[in-house]
């Protein structure tokens, strides 16, 4: 298995519940570890748990356990900048399919970076893109 991006809700997942991930997702994800590659996850996903704790809709302990993840040099677990090429990326993903920004952000850094998303999002799937569920 190789390299990854993960959405937003599948890092969370992994984190937290991981019996929510399909057995695909899943599989994708202890892949890359096992094979030395990254998990890549774009900066607009901390960006958004950070927002969700905030809001609530998330356990504080999401946001900490991101971080305590981060800081392990084993945890796979890479961030992808939200940088020049990533915001070029986004105009490849349509608009009319992945309509919410950060959805567009993270499809993009996937595009650019060359590498399968793993999402459950199905505006993503709709939008031709190498997708892993």
């Amino acid at each position: 298995m190789s390299a990854v991006v993960a959405d937003t809700h599948v890092v969370v997942w992994a984190l937290l519940k991981q019996e929510k991930l399909s057995p695909d997702a899943l599989a994708a994800l202890q892949g890359a570890i096992a094979s030395g590659d990254r998990i890549w996850l774009s900066a607009i996903s901390v960006v958004e748990i950070a927002y969700l704790v905030e809001k609530k809709r998330l356990p504080g302990s999401a946001f900490d356990r991101l971080m305590a993840e981060l800081s392990r040099l084993d945890s796979g677990l890479a961030i992808a900048p939200l940088d020049l090429p990533i915001a070029q990326a986004v105009r490849r993903v349509p608009r009319e399919k992945v309509p919410e920004m950060p959805d567009r952000i993270i499809a993009a850094t996937a595009l650019y970076l060359g590498l399968p998303l793993v999402t459950r999002d199905l505006a993503i799937q709709s939008a031709d893109l190498s997708v892993i569920w």
